[in-house]
């Protein structure tokens, strides 16, 4: 498909009920109720907390490809974009009725529903569900493995989120979205089955190209068969790990957002057309590997000390759920030369001291919304 035809769905077809970064079952409820009219929804589990786990199930081709998302609570953004993929398949209007004659997509838009509520990675139990897959010590863990078993799919698509510190590569461009063919072996070995991973992804970043350039990147794929992913590529199942990353000033992530939607609907529309055997897989091999080479704040040349040393502040967010918000929270988390790092915003202190509220130099850890330079305050807010 062409990028300009799927921004323009995608405008047409965004759930505008969901916004932000706070998505819980109580957000999509209604909307999975929508959805029955059109598809299967059923409860497939329960959490610790025995809150409802989801599956839904649309189309009716040969084609078999399992997603799920918000496997860590905190990671909201793949969720808003697959509503955003929902509203797009089921309207007939769309004109891409091919995908689910070829395609039959079964779907968990939030595996994590405790740590959706408590905006944590981990579950009610503080276990990492993406460590899991071996032992299966959650219900969480055992319904998507229930699911995997059921469902046997020719595709897996782990949908996450990933923070503001990733850049694409060693370069100043941040990692807007990127990618995994997870290992299935401790030798990192390129098997048949990464090689059509491989090949999706690849056609993915050759459409993000298009909108985002130089904003790509993958993880390394070091062998963890704990992680879910690894252990579904072990098994033989092309695997493809999303993770949702940071675009300019767009903490909300409801930029980053299209940019999901744009890689789930070309995916989509390549493997619904193609037979895909891995031959095209090297272009996978020439997207830049993540580095964490981004603070969400840098402030340059500040005067340090009593010695008069000039070095850089470097500052992130915390995030932080206050009544049903999320907050972004500044903390200095090094004062030292940060060459080779960015930040997303950076200010430059002119060889003056930065200070605190009560007129300190700041130090590391210090967590508040403004700092003073040049005896004026200086917002850290995010805007």
């Amino acid at each position: 498909m062409k990028v300009e035809d799927i921004k323009s769905l995608f405008l047409d077809y965004k759930e505008t009920s969901l916004y932000g970064r706070y998505i819980t079952n109580n957000h999509i409820s209604s909307l999975l109720k929508e959805i029955d009219v059109k598809a299967s929804v059923e409860v497939i589990g329960k959490s610790v907390l025995n809150d409802s786990i989801y599956g839904l199930k649309i189309g009716n081709g040969n084609k078999r490809i399992l997603m799920w998302s918000q496997m860590h609570g905190n990671e909201s953004t793949t969720t808003k974009a697959i509503f955003d993929l929902l509203n797009t398949l089921l309207n007939e209007k769309s004109d891409v009725e091919y995908i689910l004659e070829a395609c039959t997509l079964y779907i968990i838009p939030i595996l994590n529903p405790d740590g959706a509520k408590a905006y944590t990675r981990i579950n009610a139990n503080k276990v990492d569900l993406n460590r899991d897959a071996q032992d299966l010590s959650q219900p969480e863990s055992k319904v998507l493995r229930d699911a995997f078993k059921r469902f046997k799919p020719h595709f897996c698509y782990n949908l996450h989120g990933q923070r503001t510190i990733f850049s694409a590569g060693t370069s100043n461009k941040p990692a807007t979205v990127s990618f995994l063919a997870p290992a299935q072996d401790k030798e990192c070995t390129i098997t048949l089955n990464r090689k059509i991973a491989m090949e999706v992804i690849g056609v993915m970043n050759n459409a993000l190209q298009k909108v985002i350039p130089n904003q790509v990147g993958v993880y390394d794929d070091a062998f963890n068969l704990n992680c879910v992913g690894d252990t579904f590529q072990s098994e033989n199942v092309p695997t493809i790990l999303f993770e949702a990353g940071h675009y300019y000033n767009d903490y909300n992530r409801e930029q980053t957002r299209e940019y999901i939607y744009v890689s789930l609907l070309e995916s989509l529309d390549y493997i619904s057309k193609n037979v895909i055997e891995g031959n095209n897989y090297e272009c996978y091999l020439q997207i830049p590997e993540n580095d964490k080479c981004f603070y969400d704040i840098i402030i340059r040349k500040a005067k340090n000390g009593t010695n008069g040393e000039i070095v850089d502040i470097g500052i992130l967010y915390q995030e932080k759920l206050v009544n049903g918000v999320v907050n972004f929270i500044p903390k200095i988390e090094k004062i030292e030369k940060l060459t080779g790092f960015y930040g997303h915003k950076e200010f430059d202190a002119n060889e003056l001291g930065v200070f605190d509220e009560d007129d300190l130099l700041v130090k590391a850890g210090y967590e508040n919304v403004f700092v003073i330079l040049n005896n004026e305050k200086i917002s850290l807010l995010v805007k």
